[in-house]
């Protein structure tokens, strides 16, 4: 039962201003659209262009041949953000294991979210699942730096099976607290059966989706994290609010 209730433990953990974690694979052609640089205007961006390379190859090798190439796509990417972002930090990575990677630097940068990119056009309509294992604090702060005009949305939706609001109060009432207008948020709670597939079924009818990363279990370690699975999935950008890694006892490095 307590993991139905709203973890509140990053309310004043998250950084000012958050940091976005941004894997992008240049080598793919991969590339972010503009309108979700203008959505993380309020943020600091970390670009991390990586290369999946087949696991018999070294990946001092794959550096060897392919840094240079992958340092100038990054370079480009940067150079084209620079008018939202004036200071970027840049990383190139070669790995066998591209979501290990993308944790690693996500640990050495601080994150406080990672981009996990699809297309994406104009960003005013915003969803964000509320699961009451996530730390729903940091999440909504979050979502309340990002949303910096009148002119973007915020649904707020429960996804607890249980009848208590404490999920959706709390976001609320940060996302008020932070400046949001009644005109700004909606809130809507269902009892859904398959959580994760309920979120990519709506995923067309918004324009970014912000949510929560989960406590890592045996069943996520097998089938992959719900936000993984749901980017997977999803027809819209997925920007995951990573937990506070030191109330897992977890440090850097």
């Amino acid at each position: 039962m307590s993991d139905d209730r709203p973890d509140t433990s990053g309310d004043l953990a998250i950084r000012d201003p958050p940091r976005v974690l941004v894997p992008v694979e240049v080598l793919e052609g991969q590339t972010i659209p503009q309108t979700l640089v203008e959505f993380l205007a309020p943020a600091e961006l970390v670009l991390l262009g990586y290369h999946v390379i087949p696991e018999q190859t070294p990946t001092e090798q794959a550096s060897m041949q392919f840094e240079e190439r992958a340092r100038a796509a990054v370079d480009d990417i940067a150079a084209a953000v620079g008018d939202a972002h004036t200071d970027v930090e840049t990383r190139v990575a070669f790995t066998h294991d591209e979501d290990r990677t993308i944790d690693r630097v996500a640990d050495e940068v601080d994150a406080t979210a990672v981009l996990l990119p699809n297309p994406a056009g104009d960003i005013s309509e915003i969803l964000v699942p509320l699961r009451g294992i996530v730390d729903v604090g940091r999440l909504a702060d979050l979502v309340a730096t990002l949303v910096d005009g009148d002119d973007k949305r915020v649904t707020l939706w429960d996804l607890t099976v249980d009848e208590s609001t404490a999920l959706l109060d709390q976001s609320e009432r940060t996302l008020r607290d932070r400046g949001l207008t009644d005109e700004q948020i909606r809130t809507e709670s269902d009892d859904v059966e398959f959580p994760t597939r309920a979120i990519v079924d709506r995923t067309d009818e918004f324009d970014i989706v912000v949510m929560g990363e989960g406590k890592q279990t045996l069943l996520t370690t097998v089938l992959g994290d719900t936000s993984e699975r749901i980017a997977e999935g999803a027809v819209a950008p997925v920007l995951v609010v990573r937990r506070d890694r030191s109330e897992d006892g977890e440090t850097d490095g």
